[in-house]
């Protein structure tokens, strides 16, 4: 079937490829509908790499994804055809001791949609196991049902922190990942979340949301302001969602004693820390790789109205126009925040 594949780094073409389509006995066939770009997606587009993962042939990208179910396997009870679902694109063993513990998302053998080897989900159908696919509720569109996938990172964030009712957060970068972690963190207890940036064209999609508190970096000290906005004190959890070296800085001039700081940019290059400030202030670190069990939270609080992300989807493509819409995505514009790709035409 035609799909949006990365033949090498810069080189995408929508084109025939041969790609799975007979449903196991614990799988679904989705036909898909909408595919949000990651900026994974893109890193893999222009580097042809992520860390330990390379591309070394053909890859079909896309992992944020929506759709309906047209088949399902014969074990399969709980969905049906149909159905709108959403897909949590990592296929895991409930063998590993990483699955019985709660934490696949460690386990090394996850075949993660995108990710080198395993084809993504950018084509008309896809199929995969039902315990991996969710309902998503009337009142959600697919468009909405794709972005629980980026929601579900900023989730994974906002659980390791252990966020207490009425603490101050602070988030690094005001990207889609530093968005939906600051919104999960509201949802999750914080009384208020700053989300600080450079890009003065991303900190205004804070309009939409009022209880985010945008701060410029590029015209205020990021500490003077935490500081005297919280009467010396710091904030109580920080969230790093950019991957620049430089705002990790701020975890030592803008944390209380005691805080959280939870990592879940990825970073380009090594980072200094200084540990001595670390021991000192007594702050706890967690890092965040991808998720798990944080899908249904994630619905069922895009479903309630708690958090809303259609402000972030900023413009649509057609599946025809995938190529295009990567090349947008490269261009790493300001006032873009989540692209994502209309596959199902038809509704």
């Amino acid at each position: 079937m035609k799909a949006l594949v990365l033949e090498k780094q810069l080189e995408l073409k929508l084109r025939d490829i041969s790609l799975p389509t007979q449903v196991g006995p614990d799988d679904v066939k989705i036909k898909m509908h909408t595919v949000g770009i990651c900026g994974s997606d893109i890193h893999y587009y222009e580097h042809g790499k992520i860390g330990q993962w390379h591309v070394n042939a053909p890859m079909v990208l896309g992992h944020e994804g929506s759709g309906t179910i047209i088949e399902v396997g014969d074990n399969e009870k709980i969905l049906k055809v149909g159905d709108r679902v959403c897909i949590e694109p990592q296929v895991v063993s409930k063998k590993s001791k990483e699955y019985k513990l709660g934490m696949y998302n460690y386990d090394q053998q996850v075949k993660f949609w995108a990710t080198p080897p395993i084809h993504g989900c950018l084509a008309p159908e896809v199929v995969f196991p039902g315990d991996m696919v969710f309902k998503i509720p009337d009142n959600l569109s697919y468009a909405e049902g794709a972005m629980v996938e980026p929601l579900a990172v900023g989730m994974q964030g906002v659980t390791k922190a252990k966020i207490k009712p009425g603490q101050i957060g602070l988030v690094m970068g005001c990207g889609p990942i530093g968005l939906v972690t600051g919104l999960a963190a509201l949802a999750g207890g914080c009384s208020k979340v700053y989300i600080a940036d450079v890009l003065a064209e991303k900190l205004k999609m804070c309009e939409h949301y009022p209880d985010l508190i945008p701060v410029d970096l590029t015209k205020e000290n990021l500490s003077e302001r935490i500081m005297d906005d919280t009467g010396g004190w710091g904030v109580d959890r920080f969230f790093e969602c950019s991957g620049a070296v430089k705002a990790y800085e701020s975890i030592f001039s803008c944390c209380s004693p005691g805080a959280h700081v939870v990592l879940i940019g990825n970073n380009a290059e090594p980072v200094p820390m200084n540990w001595a400030i670390l021991f000192a202030k007594g702050l706890e670190y967690q890092t965040v790789h991808r998720y798990s069990h944080q899908y249904e939270p994630s619905i069922r609080l895009l479903g309630s109205g708690k958090i809303d992300v259609k402000p972030m989807i900023t413009h649509t493509f057609k599946f025809e126009e995938s190529v295009e819409a990567f090349e947008r995505a490269a261009e790493h514009r300001p006032t873009d925040v989540k692209l994502q790709i209309k596959i199902d035409e038809e509704n």
